[in-house]
């Protein structure tokens, strides 16, 4: 996860360190760069503003997603994180046949990121989001976003502070 792999990252390395993956808020951001980061990358928090190029359907299906929608899966390729719907359970059932990675590749391949969430086929296409997704409470604009995050980063970091440890 991200918060084991950070300070076992700044161990090794000595340049900046941008962490990435779980972080959609200001408390987020802030645990990071306890934990040794330097900055952060804001990715699924992103998908859901007003100027993101995501179908708006794909859009509002995150804004519903609640914690345990998102499942881990496809590790064999590149892993992703899917909101549960057909084509996920689509993979779930090819799973069940113990596929060849070019089996799993022929069900991907299909354009299916593009049909769900470019396209806003929320039954067969690929609802690809992190696992923050259930953080995320409403399509904004990206500025808005990030002076959210920015104050509650600095709300957060004055509680740390008066906590005397």
């Amino acid at each position: 996860t991200t918060f084991a792999l950070i300070p076992m990252v700044r161990r090794k390395i000595h340049v900046p360190l941008i962490a990435a993956g779980g972080i959609a808020t200001g408390r987020g951001m802030l645990a990071a760069m306890v934990l040794g980061a330097d900055g952060v990358q804001v990715g699924s928090r992103f998908a859901a503003t007003i100027e993101s190029s995501a179908h708006e359907a794909f859009k509002q299906r995150i804004v519903e997603v609640d914690e345990g929608d998102t499942h881990l899966t496809l590790k064999e390729l590149a892993p992703v994180r899917l909101i549960r719907n057909k084509f996920f359970e689509d993979v779930i059932a090819l799973y069940a046949t113990k596929p060849s990675v070019d089996d799993l590749k022929t069900l991907l391949g299909r354009a299916r990121a593009k049909r769900g969430m470019f396209e806003g086929d929320l039954v067969e296409g690929e609802l690809e989001i992190g696992q923050v997704a259930g953080l995320i409470d409403g399509i904004l604009p990206a500025a808005t976003i990030v002076r959210n995050m920015m104050e509650e980063f600095e709300s957060a970091r004055k509680e740390v502070m008066n906590l005397g440890i």
